[in-house]
Protein backbone atom coordinates (compact mmCIF):
# COMPACT_ATOMS: atom_id res chain seq x y z
CA UNK A 1 0.00 0.00 0.00
CA UNK A 2 2.76 2.34 0.92
CA UNK A 3 4.64 2.03 -2.72
CA UNK A 4 1.54 2.53 -4.06
CA UNK A 5 0.75 5.83 -2.30
CA UNK A 6 4.66 7.06 -2.75
CA UNK A 7 3.84 6.30 -6.47
CA UNK A 8 1.11 8.40 -6.84
CA UNK A 9 2.31 11.39 -4.97
CA UNK A 10 5.65 11.51 -7.35
CA UNK A 11 3.03 11.10 -10.28
CA UNK A 12 1.00 13.57 -8.77
CA UNK A 13 3.78 16.39 -8.10
CA UNK A 14 5.01 15.54 -11.37
CA UNK A 15 1.97 16.60 -13.08
CA UNK A 16 2.15 19.70 -11.43
CA UNK A 17 5.46 20.49 -12.46
CA UNK A 18 4.62 19.57 -15.84
CA UNK A 19 1.74 22.51 -15.84
CA UNK A 20 3.94 24.81 -13.82
CA UNK A 21 6.36 24.64 -16.71
CA UNK A 22 3.73 25.37 -18.78
CA UNK A 23 2.59 28.28 -17.30
CA UNK A 24 5.09 30.36 -18.14
CA UNK A 25 4.08 33.13 -20.18
CA UNK A 26 7.42 34.27 -21.27
CA UNK A 27 8.92 30.72 -21.94
CA UNK A 28 12.47 32.39 -21.64
CA UNK A 29 12.11 32.69 -18.18
CA UNK A 30 12.14 29.47 -17.25
CA UNK A 31 15.50 30.12 -17.25
CA UNK A 32 15.92 33.56 -15.52
CA UNK A 33 17.72 33.90 -12.38
CA UNK A 34 18.22 36.93 -10.21
CA UNK A 35 19.52 38.22 -7.19
CA UNK A 36 20.12 35.50 -4.73
CA UNK A 37 17.53 33.17 -6.92
CA UNK A 38 20.38 30.42 -8.04
CA UNK A 39 18.18 27.85 -9.73
CA UNK A 40 16.13 28.77 -12.89
CA UNK A 41 12.73 26.61 -12.88
CA UNK A 42 14.54 25.04 -15.71
CA UNK A 43 17.78 23.57 -13.57
CA UNK A 44 15.32 22.71 -11.02
CA UNK A 45 13.28 20.54 -13.45
CA UNK A 46 16.77 19.03 -15.36
CA UNK A 47 17.76 18.60 -11.92
CA UNK A 48 14.53 16.64 -10.97
CA UNK A 49 14.51 14.29 -13.60
CA UNK A 50 17.37 13.51 -13.26
CA UNK A 51 17.20 12.66 -9.42
CA UNK A 52 14.19 10.14 -10.39
CA UNK A 53 15.32 8.71 -13.31
CA UNK A 54 18.76 7.78 -11.23
CA UNK A 55 17.36 6.47 -8.04
CA UNK A 56 14.03 5.09 -9.71
CA UNK A 57 14.82 4.57 -12.81
CA UNK A 58 17.93 3.00 -13.11
CA UNK A 59 17.28 1.06 -9.46
CA UNK A 60 13.91 -0.35 -10.12
CA UNK A 61 13.32 0.13 -13.60
CA UNK A 62 17.42 -1.16 -14.58
CA UNK A 63 16.85 1.77 -17.41
CA UNK A 64 20.88 2.52 -17.30
CA UNK A 65 20.08 5.84 -17.19
CA UNK A 66 23.26 7.29 -16.74
CA UNK A 67 23.06 11.33 -15.08
CA UNK A 68 25.13 13.93 -15.47
CA UNK A 69 24.09 16.20 -12.13
CA UNK A 70 26.55 19.23 -12.85
CA UNK A 71 24.75 19.64 -16.39
CA UNK A 72 21.78 19.64 -14.96
CA UNK A 73 22.85 23.21 -12.82
CA UNK A 74 24.91 24.17 -15.88
CA UNK A 75 22.53 23.64 -18.76
CA UNK A 76 20.72 26.62 -19.78
CA UNK A 77 17.93 27.24 -22.80
CA UNK A 78 16.18 23.72 -22.89
CA UNK A 79 12.99 24.07 -24.91
CA UNK A 80 9.74 23.91 -23.07
CA UNK A 81 9.11 21.17 -25.29
CA UNK A 82 12.10 19.03 -24.32
CA UNK A 83 11.24 20.01 -20.96
CA UNK A 84 7.68 18.60 -20.72
CA UNK A 85 8.89 15.49 -23.04
CA UNK A 86 11.40 14.65 -20.18
CA UNK A 87 9.20 15.36 -17.63
CA UNK A 88 6.44 12.53 -19.36
CA UNK A 89 9.60 10.14 -19.70
CA UNK A 90 10.03 10.26 -15.82
CA UNK A 91 6.08 10.00 -15.25
CA UNK A 92 6.62 6.67 -16.99
CA UNK A 93 9.84 5.75 -15.33
CA UNK A 94 8.68 6.54 -12.18
CA UNK A 95 5.02 4.71 -12.89
CA UNK A 96 7.30 1.15 -14.77
CA UNK A 97 9.77 0.73 -11.92
CA UNK A 98 7.54 1.33 -9.23
CA UNK A 99 5.29 -1.26 -10.32
CA UNK A 100 7.92 -3.59 -9.55
CA UNK A 101 8.53 -2.95 -6.28
CA UNK A 102 6.36 -4.32 -3.41
CA UNK A 103 5.83 -2.91 0.51
CA UNK A 104 8.07 -5.90 1.83
CA UNK A 105 10.79 -4.20 -0.25
CA UNK A 106 10.59 -1.18 1.15
CA UNK A 107 11.86 -2.20 4.63
CA UNK A 108 15.24 -3.53 2.72
CA UNK A 109 18.44 -1.69 2.71
CA UNK A 110 18.48 0.66 -0.96
CA UNK A 111 21.08 -0.54 -2.91
CA UNK A 112 22.95 2.54 -3.37
CA UNK A 113 24.60 4.33 -0.89
CA UNK A 114 23.34 7.62 -1.31
CA UNK A 115 24.34 9.09 1.84
CA UNK A 116 27.21 8.98 4.40
CA UNK A 117 24.80 5.28 6.03
CA UNK A 118 22.93 3.17 4.47
CA UNK A 119 19.50 3.47 4.31
CA UNK A 120 16.09 1.38 3.99
CA UNK A 121 13.86 1.73 0.22
CA UNK A 122 11.02 3.05 1.92
CA UNK A 123 13.60 6.19 3.54
CA UNK A 124 14.94 6.52 0.17
CA UNK A 125 11.38 6.68 -1.79
CA UNK A 126 9.86 9.31 1.25
CA UNK A 127 13.05 11.55 0.62
CA UNK A 128 12.69 11.73 -3.30
CA UNK A 129 8.97 12.40 -2.49
CA UNK A 130 9.80 15.42 -0.58
CA UNK A 131 12.39 16.22 -2.46
CA UNK A 132 10.33 16.67 -5.35
CA UNK A 133 7.39 18.54 -3.40
CA UNK A 134 10.41 20.81 -2.13
CA UNK A 135 11.72 21.76 -5.55
CA UNK A 136 8.31 21.43 -6.78
CA UNK A 137 7.67 24.64 -4.90
CA UNK A 138 10.44 26.43 -5.39
CA UNK A 139 9.68 26.42 -8.95
CA UNK A 140 5.77 27.55 -8.88
CA UNK A 141 7.17 30.45 -6.51
CA UNK A 142 9.94 31.37 -9.08
CA UNK A 143 6.96 31.22 -11.97
CA UNK A 144 4.73 33.74 -9.72
CA UNK A 145 7.80 36.34 -9.27
CA UNK A 146 9.79 36.16 -12.20
CA UNK A 147 6.96 35.67 -15.20
CA UNK A 148 4.99 38.32 -14.06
Amino acid sequence: MLIQIIKQLLIRDLDKLKSEIEQYRDESKIWYTEKSIANSAGNLCLHLAGNLNTYIGTVFGKTNYVRNRDLEFSQKDVPRSQLLKMIDDTILVVQQSLEKVNDAQLEEEFPLLIWQEKTSTAYVLMHLTTHLAYHLGQVNYHRRLLDS
